[in-house]
């Protein structure tokens, strides 16, 4: 089967059946070729089959750096594989909407995202692979972006290698669409937009911080409500950095009510007791990922899904507003 050049291009080949390089590859590592014949799948996936053997090019295995001459045999044996030896289990999360390419996942504050050191086990991923056996096939259980144990909301889980390699692109190419709702210490007089590099703070290992030589960050961020010494704003990110809104808004001297890393307990001069009482048991940082927006692996098509306030923030809100009104609360 000869795979003519609108073929490729529009649709990629078909990798249950052989194919032939068309003749305008020509001169390209191997690598590459096999990306726009077989576009629904990353690179670095291509690469690993290459190597492993499951990628025959004229019944013979090639390194990626090789380059097509045009016309060779391409034979595609491979198949998914366990990624990781992650365990399945029953973990308690809420799924607001699945697919055969997708799931969106509202993660409750609290837990952990992907197993690791101290939390091996009873993270999301352990419940998704309960829920969906077949992410054990993807890398990290299909989970291309994740959020924080303390931040609540939304998480777009791939199902599919190819829903995998869209959303990836997506996220590369800034078109996914993440939309916080957040509570930050002191009042802020309008929106703005930070874009400040983020990289691993020089002493303190496990923070990041704003610092020269980090990887581009860009948040927007928008006042919701003002309140006497504090403010509910909403935060759209452009990049996805480790920590990105709350080193972002701490370095504005604004960080997020509770959040243990970089802020510390504020209670304004004057307040009532009920917010002081709920500023005092507030223990994570105040901030929900309310809204994700994408372009369906599979028709493209654009969809979003959004996640109310989870009852934490919604009652420190109104404690805000009443200690604002000067109402008891």
């Amino acid at each position: 089967m000869v795979i003519e050049d609108e073929e490729v291009m529009d649709e990629g080949a078909d990798d249950a059946q052989p194919c032939f390089v068309p003749a305008h590859l020509a001169g390209i590592r191997t690598d590459r070729a096999l990306v726009e014949l077989f576009p629904r799948y990353s690179r670095a996936r291509l690469q690993q089959w290459l190597r492993d053997g499951h990628i025959l090019i004229d019944g013979a295995p090639a390194r990626p750096r090789d380059p097509v001459r045009g016309g060779e045999r391409i034979d595609f044996t491979a198949s998914p594989e366990p990624e990781t030896s992650w365990n399945a289990e029953p973990v308690d999360f809420r799924i607001v909407y699945e697919d055969e390419d997708l799931i969106i996942v509202d993660k409750p504050a609290g837990l952990v995202v992907h197993p690791g050191a101290g939390n091996p086990g009873g993270t999301l991923v352990n419940g998704l692979l309960h829920h969906a056996p077949e992410l054990g096939c993807l890398p990290r259980a299909g989970i291309v972006h994740r959020i924080d144990k303390d931040t609540s909301g939304l998480l777009a889980v791939a199902r599919t290698l190819e829903a995998h390699k869209s959303l990836v692109d997506q996220l590369q190419a800034r078109t996914m669409g993440r939309e916080y709702e957040a509570i930050v210490c002191g009042v802020l007089t309008a929106g703005g937009t930070v874009d400040l590099p983020i990289g691993r703070h020089p002493v303190h290992r496990t923070r990041m911080a704003v610092r020269d030589g980090g990887k581009p960050a860009i948040t927007h961020y928008r006042v919701v409500e003002r309140y006497r010494g504090h403010t509910w704003i909403r935060v759209k990110l452009e990049t996805g950095r480790t920590h990105q809104i709350r080193v972002h808004m701490a370095h504005l001297h604004h960080p997020l009510v509770g959040d243990p890393e970089y802020g510390r307990l504020r209670l304004p001069a004057g307040g009532s007791t009920a917010l002081r009482d709920a500023l005092r048991s507030f223990r994570r940082q105040a901030l929900h990922a309310a809204r994700i927006g994408l372009d369906h692996p599979r028709d493209g098509i654009r969809r979003e899904w959004t996640s109310p306030l989870p009852p934490d923030m919604a009652a420190l809100i109104k404690v805000l507003e009443l200690d604002a009104a000067g109402e008891p609360a």
